[in-house]
């Protein structure tokens, strides 16, 4: 039979109405075929039963019967054109990467257009018939594409043309009046759109995604550099120190450097595991990127929608924005001091406030001081580095930013992290330094206390006070000569050092701050003369 049917040419399987291979194919009294439904159909338009092809009248329409024999040939003939059309264009698709008219039996033609009723593609010639034959007009017509079976529902066998919001899903015309009836639809265009504006939102949060999580590498890295630097620094520290002691305190020096190494070494090991996570996180992003943006610029509305929902991101699994890596060694220094023997103590505590301040020296900022806070009886060196308190008010005008009291405060302004800076105070009798929030109250006769807005200490009579709402007493050996002031906004600290002491001399803790901070200085009366000198914002590490 297949090699029969090889024998026979393409038009001896043709209707003559529909100019398309037979389906249901009939044989009238005059010996031609025709496809049922075309036969039928001329014979009602026309009102009389006669041969479309001989034209002999038939004295009664005929009771009309599917010719099997036909029927089957037809089948195979159609089912060897399509296999043969589909190698031929895989071919070719493989070489060109274009679809091509599936009907086309020797060179393939590019594709005009692809048909979702007869599930083919056509060239220019052979998409005539669709554009001329009254019963392939109504066919559906789309921009070429392949995998046709694909588009078309395969419940009802029809295209593909509906979108059902309530389901997420395509849908048939069909599948509206059943097991879809009465769920939201709409267009296929329709959604097509909705989903590719979508799409360039989509790809915008995975760019963003991305780059957040370079930078989190950048931090990280960084977070490893200061570790290694503050590892080296504690350890220099220590053995300075713990090599000028006697022979009998080489142990705990040993033990110290090895558990600061160690330490280190574990934080450089969760920070790479951090970075493989990150950049294994940004692969997939970016492989996610690339598909979104080869999906983005697709003008095909189905492959679009079945795509969209597998290539949207989930939420990351891991929250990176709350990582972080605090290096911190001075507890196993104090860890080794407190083992030393009682004749130790007093270097081992001299070691770890050392230390400490260089570990918030790091943090320091440049600071100046800001004109337009200062008091008229406040002097300011031109490089705004220094303030003293002057016997002749200046005429200066009154703003809401001025203090009524003898203060001042830095030009800059801090609302996250950490700060620092010094100040010399050599040689004045009286001062106030701290920091204050932008809003702390500037008139009136107020007190700078934590409760308004300010954390301070000052020296008074040769005493140094914590200023609060009941102040504290500090028990000083001696009078500081450069003080360091401290602020840890994550840790709601404000701390006070005596720098050539290497003493802490004091610490609030548990502050709120709720806004900006800016450093605060106040001279005090110069006390006829025994007060006039100036209160100096030094440079880390500046000789007095």
């Amino acid at each position: 039979m297949a090699a029969a049917s090889s024998l026979l040419s393409e038009d001896q399987f043709l209707c003559s109405i529909c100019l398309d291979v037979f389906t249901d194919p009939v044989t009238i009294p005059c010996g031609h075929n025709f496809c049922k439904t075309c036969i039928t159909h001329h014979w009602n338009i026309n009102g009389q039963t006669q041969c479309p092809v001989c034209k002999k009248q038939i004295d009664r329409r005929p009771e009309l019967h599917v010719n099997t024999f036909i029927s089957e040939m037809a089948a195979r003939f159609r089912q060897s054109v399509k296999i043969k059309a589909s190698s031929s264009s895989q071919q070719h698709r493989a070489d060109t990467g274009e679809v091509l008219c599936d009907v086309c039996t020797e060179t393939k033609m590019k594709a005009l257009k692809s048909c979702l009723v007869c599930l083919a593609s056509y060239c220019e010639t052979h998409l005539e018939r669709h554009q001329r034959v009254t019963g392939l007009k109504i066919h559906t017509l789309i921009d070429p594409v392949e995998n046709l079976e694909s588009r078309v529902c395969k419940k009802h066998e029809r295209p593909l043309e509906l979108f059902c919001k309530t389901d997420q899903t395509c849908v048939c015309q069909f599948c509206t009046e059943s097991s879809h009836k009465l769920h939201q639809i709409v267009p296929l265009i329709e959604e097509y759109e909705g989903k590719k504006a979508k799409l360039g939102k989509t790809e915008a949060d995975v760019q963003q995604m991305i780059q957040e999580r370079r930078l989190k590498i950048q931090e990280l890295k960084q977070s490893v550099e200061l570790s290694k630097e503050t590892a080296d620094r504690v350890t220099t520290a220590s053995v300075q120190v713990f090599t000028a002691l006697i022979q009998s305190v080489e142990g705990s020096l040993a033990e110290l450097i090895q558990t600061i190494t160690e330490r280190h070494n574990t934080t450089e090991k969760h920070v790479e595991g951090f970075i493989k996570e990150l950049e294994e996180e940004i692969s997939e992003l970016m492989k996610r990127s690339t598909e979104l943006k080869q999906l983005s610029h697709t003008k095909d509305h189905l492959l679009l929608l079945q795509s969209f929902t597998s290539l949207i991101p989930a939420q990351p699994t891991k929250d990176w924005t709350e990582v972080r890596v605090h290096s911190s060694y001075e507890g196993s220094v104090r860890t080794a001091v407190s083992q030393l023997e009682e004749t130790l103590s007093k270097e081992m505590k001299k070691l770890c406030v050392d230390l400490e301040v260089k570990r918030v020296q790091q943090f320091a900022v440049d600071v100046t001081l800001d004109p337009e806070t200062a008091n008229p009886h406040l002097i300011l060196s031109d490089d705004g580095k220094q303030v003293s308190y002057g016997d002749v008010k200046q005429n200066l005008p009154d703003n809401p930013k001025r203090f009524l009291c003898y203060s001042v405060l830095g030009k800059q302004s801090f609302s996250l992290g950490r700060f620092y800076y010094e100040v010399q105070v050599k040689g004045k009798t009286a001062w106030t330094l701290g920091v204050a929030r932008e809003s702390v109250i500037r008139k009136g006769r107020i007190t700078l206390t934590p409760e308004y807005g300010c954390w301070s200490i000052c020296m008074m009579n040769n005493i140094v006070y914590a200023v609060a709402s009941s102040p504290v007493h500090l028990s000083l050996k001696s009078e500081p000569q450069r003080v360091g002031v401290f602020v840890d906004h994550e840790e709601g600290l404000v701390s006070f050092y005596d720098i050539d002491a290497a003493v802490l001399i004091y610490s609030f803790t548990g502050c709120r701050f709720n806004e900006k901070l800016r450093p605060y200085f106040n001279p005090c009366h110069n006390n006829n003369g025994r007060n006039s000198t100036p209160l100096k914002i030094c440079s880390i590490n500046q000789a007095d």
